[in-house]
C-alpha cells in the first residue's frame, strides 16, 4: 500500500469532528467458506486492522450529524463480498431511517474474486439502497479514492448527488491490469484518472483529502437549509420602470460588458458550490450548474453563461442534457430550481443536429413543466430561440428590464419576413419580445429595473436582482411546486395583440 494512501480510519479522522465517530459495524458473517478464503480473510484482518473492506457509522461534520461509509483498500484491495454488501446496505438503510445525509468514500478493485458471481450481484442491492436514500430526499455525497474501479465504481461510486475525486486517482470501470490480460496491450494512459473524468463532465471536482470537510460542509449547508431562515426574507420594493425602446433594450442586452451569470453569482450569492457536466461524459461551457445560496435561501442553479458561449462553441445539446441533470438534482433534493436565460441562440450545426438538439429542447420543456420542485426562471439578457425557451417554464418568472425572448433573433425574423436584416428593430417591436411586453401579457411576473443599464452598474444591479431572487425562492420554497397544468396555463392568454 503506498505510504500516502489514507486508511479508512485516517480519512474518518481527517473529515469528522474530533471524537465524534461511532461505528455501526457488527462482526461480519462470511458463512461456510473454503479454507483458502478463510486464510485470505485472516491475513487481510491482520494487515489492515479491519474486519471487512468497509467501515460504516456516524459522526459530526462541523457539528452536523452525518452517516459515513468508507472503503478500506488494505482489506483484500477493498473488494466487495456478500458480508461487505450486507454491511453497506445495512448502513445505508439506517442512514435513511434516521434521516441522515450519507457520505461515501469508496476505494476498491471491485468484486471479491474469491466469491465470484454471488458477490458480483450484490451491486443490485447496494444500488437499490442508495436510490431509496435519495428518494427520501436525503443527500448522498461521494469521494472517489485511488483506486475506485469495477463493481464499486459501477454502483455506489457513481450515484452521488455530488461526486468528487482524489487528485491523480485511478477511477474507472475495467482495471488496467485486467484490460492488459484480456486484450494483450496496455490501457491508454490518462483516461481512467480523476482529472480526465472532470474534463469529460463525469465528476464535479478534483479535491485533495484535506479540502473535503470544507466542500462537504458547504454542500450540506445548501442541501439541508434552515426552514426557519426562509420565512424572514424581505420582499424588495420594485423601482419604477422607464419607457425603453425595444431595439435599444435588445442592443443593450448584447453589450459585452453586461453582467452575466458569473457576475450575478459573484455579487449576489452568499455561497456557490460549482458542479460539472452531465455525469455521463458531457459538459458545455455555455451552461453553469451549481448549488447556490442567495442569503440563506438555497437552490439548484442552471445559468446560461454568456461568456462560455462563443461563435465557434454556441449553446449545444450537451448544455441541455447538463441542465436536465440539474432538474433531477432539484427534484431529488427537494430544493427550488433557478434557471437563468442568457443566450444568443442554440447551435445551428451538423453536430447539434446529430446530438439531438430539438429532442433535448423538448425534453427540457417536458421536464421543467412537470418538475416536482419549486421553479423560478430568470430572463437575464438575450433570449434567443428554443435554447432560451428550454429553461423558461417555471412557477414564477423574473426578468431584467432589458431582457427579451424571441423565437429568432430579430435579424432572423426580418430576413424571413422582409428578406433583409434592415427591419430587425421593427420586427422586435412587432413581436413583443421585451420583458415589459411579456409582463403585460402575463408571461413574466416581475421586472427588475436597470438604472439606467446593467452594464453601467453591474454590482448594484446584481445585488438588487439577487434580493428579488432570494425573496422569490423563499416564497416558492414555502408554497411548493405548482401543478404542470398551472405552469402551462400562463401562456394560454399570451397574444400578440
Amino acid at each position: 500500500m503506498p505510504s500516502d494512501r489514507l486508511t479508512a480510519q485516517n480519512l474518518i479522522d481527517l473529515v469528522l469532528d474530533d471524537a465524534s465517530w461511532r461505528s455501526w459495524d457488527a462482526p461480519p458473517d462470511h458463512g461456510d467458506i473454503a479454507e483458502a478464503y478463510a486464510q485470505d480473510l485472516a491475513r487481510a484482518r491482520e494487515k489492515s486492522g479491519c474486519d471487512e473492506a468497509v467501515l460504516t457509522g456516524q459522526g459530526l461534520l462541523r457539528g452536523r450529524p452525518v452517516a459515513v461509509v468508507v472503503g478500506e483498500f488494505g482489506f483484500l484491495a477493498g473488494s466487495i463480498g456478500r458480508a461487505t454488501a450486507d454491511r453497506l446496505v445495512s448502513a445505508i438503510h439506517r442512514a435513511t431511517e434516521e434521516g441522515l445525509p450519507l457520505l461515501a468514500a469508496p476505494i476498491s478493485g471491485g468484486t471479491r474474486m474469491q466469491e465470484g458471481t454471488p458477490a458480483f450481484v450484490q451491486m443490485v442491492r447496494i444500488a437499490e439502497a442508495v436510490m431509496a436514500h435519495k428518494t427520501a430526499g436525503l443527500p448522498y455525497l461521494v469521494y472517489l479514492r485511488n483506486p475506485t474501479t469495477g463493481g464499486v465504481m459501477a454502483s455506489w461510486g457513481s450515484l452521488g448527488h455530488v461526486t468528487v475525486a482524489e487528485p491523480g486517482a485511478l477511477v474507472g470501470f475495467l482495471g488496467p491490469r485486467v484490460y492488459q490480460a484480456l486484450y494483450g496491450e496496455q490501457f491508454p494512459e490518462d483516461v481512467q484518472t480523476s482529472e480526465n473524468l472532470y474534463a469529460r463532465g463525469i465528476i464535479d471536482a478534483v479535491v485533495a483529502p484535506g479540502d473535503i470537510p470544507d466542500i462537504l460542509d458547504r454542500a450540506l449547508t445548501i442541501m439541508l437549509p434552515s426552514r426557519q431562515a426562509l420565512t424572514a426574507v424581505p420582499d424588495p420594493v420594485d423601482a419604477e420602470l422607464p419607457d425603453v425602446d425595444t431595439w435599444d433594450a435588445v442592443t443593450r442586452s448584447r453589450d459585452p460588458e453586461r453582467p452575466g451569470v458569473r457576475r450575478l453569482l459573484r455579487y449576489a450569492a452568499s455561497d456557490v458550490v460549482p458542479l460539472n457536466g452531465t455525469g455521463q461524459g458531457e459538459s458545455d461551457p455555455g451552461l453553469l450548474i451549481a448549488l447556490v445560496r442567495f442569503g440563506d435561501v438555497p437552490c439548484v442553479f442552471l445559468g446560461q453563461d454568456r461568456r462560455g458561449q462563443t461563435p465557434s462553441r454556441p449553446l449545444g445539446p450537451e448544455a441541455l442534457r447538463e441542465a436536465r441533470r440539474g432538474m433531477r438534482l432539484a427534484a431529488e433534493l427537494r430544493l427550488p430550481l433557478l434557471t437563468a436565460i442568457d443566450t444568443a441562440g442554440a447551435a445551428l450545426s451538423v453536430n447539434a443536429e446529430n446530438g439531438g438538439l430539438a429532442g433535448e429542447i423538448a425534453r427540457c420543456l417536458g421536464d421543467l413543466v412537470s418538475l416536482d420542485a419549486p421553479t423560478l426562471s430568470l430572463l437575464l439578457g438575450e433570449g434567443n430561440g428554443g435554447g432560451a425557451l428550454a429553461l423558461l417554464p417555471a412557477d414564477r418568472i423574473v426578468a431584467a428590464q432589458h431582457a427579451w425572448l424571441s423565437p429568432l433573433p430579430p435579424e432572423g425574423a426580418s430576413a424571413i419576413v422582409h428578406r433583409d436584416t434592415d427591419h430587425a428593430p421593427e420586427m422586435a417591436r412587432a413581436q413583443h419580445v421585451l420583458a415589459i411586453d411579456l409582463h403585460e401579457r402575463g408571461i413574466v411576473d416581475r421586472v427588475v429595473a436597470e438604472q439606467p443599464d446593467a452594464a453601467a452598474e453591474p454590482e448594484a444591479f446584481c445585488q438588487r436582482l439577487g434580493a428579488v431572487l432570494a425573496f422569490e425562492l423563499a416564497r416558492l420554497s414555502a408554497v411548493g411546486p405548482s401543478a404542470p397544468s398551472e405552469r402551462a396555463q400562463r401562456y394560454a392568454g399570451a397574444t400578440g395583440e
